[in-house]
Formats: structure tokens, C-alpha cells, sequence
């Protein structure tokens, strides 16, 4: 079984994260969706919010599972049998970033490979980060969000 790991905080999933997921579902047979939960990182939605978030956006895909996990991804890919790990790359900072990560990952645990994608040019600005200081400031960001994100705003 071809198995990928998506990692990331999700805080929120944005249409980015989707358009990434989405193009990748034909790859693998399956993908999970894995919540890294570091204590010391302040979010904005609970972990439970960012699964269930996950579980509505992906209900029409059977491929894909939402999990979430401490620790090291590399590690968590091989508790879970996953051999790919899946990262979504907006620009050329993301892009430098993502390769140090494949290139770390594939030193520590030789056997898992990175598999990167571009998301689309309509996605590329958009960021969980952005996301969330707009939000914060009363913003509307349904431009931005799969629209089962609204519904925990």
C-alpha cells in the first residue's frame, strides 16, 4: 500500500493545504492527515476543532485518514508504515525550507521519501498564519478556507 503522511498544524486548513491534498489523492491509496501537537505552539483552534475541520473537508475522501501525533514526523511515519511523506510548497522560501526538511528526514530514516507539490499559483499567498491574523482582527476569511473552517469561527 502506497501510505503518505501530510504533516502540518492545520491551524486552520486552508485552501492551500486542500488543493494540495486533493492533487496528491490519485499518487497514493492512502494519505493521512497528521496534526503535529507541540506543546510550547499557541493555536488558535483545538486540536479536536483542527481534526474535525479535517474530517468534514475530506468526507467525500475515503483515501484519506486524519490523525494526529507528538514527536518527530519521521517517527511517526514509520509507527504508521507510511514510506512518503507529503509537503506542499507555495514559493521559493517554502521551497528552501521543504528541501532542508526532505534532506534531514532522508538522513534520519533512509527508507522515507518527500514527495513536494506546488500548489497552485491561486493558493500561493494564502497561509494558516495570514489566515489567523486576519481573523483575529475580524476579518472575513472565506476567500481563504474550505468553508467547513467557517463553522468553528
Amino acid at each position: 500500500m502506497k501510505r503518505a503522511v501530510f504533516p502540518g498544524s492545520f491551524d486552520p486548513i486552508t485552501l492551500g493545504h486542500e488543493n494540495i491534498i486533493r492533487r496528491a489523492l490519485p499518487m497514493f491509496d492512502e494519505i493521512i492527515v497528521a496534526i503535529g501537537v507541540n506543546g510550547a505552539k499557541q493555536t488558535r483552534f483545538t486540536l479536536e476543532e483542527r481534526m474535525e475541520m479535517l474530517r468534514i473537508v475530506f468526507a467525500d475522501a475515503p483515501k484519506v485518514r486524519v490523525e494526529s501525533f507528538k514527536g518527530l514526523t519521521f517517527e511517526f511515519c514509520s509507527e504508521i508504515g507510511a514510506e512518503w511523506m507529503l509537503r506542499g510548497v507555495r514559493n521559493g522560501g517554502d521551497f528552501e525550507y521543504e528541501r532542508t526538511i526532505a534532506q534531514m528526514t532522508k538522513k534520519l530514516n533512509p527508507s522515507l521519501e518527500t514527495v513536494i507539490l506546488f500548489t497552485d499559483p491561486e493558493f500561493a499567498p494564502i497561509s494558516s498564519t495570514v489566515v489567523r491574523d486576519i481573523l483575529v482582527n475580524g476579518g472575513d476569511i472565506s476567500g481563504f478556507v474550505p468553508k467547513a473552517v467557517l463553522d468553528f469561527v
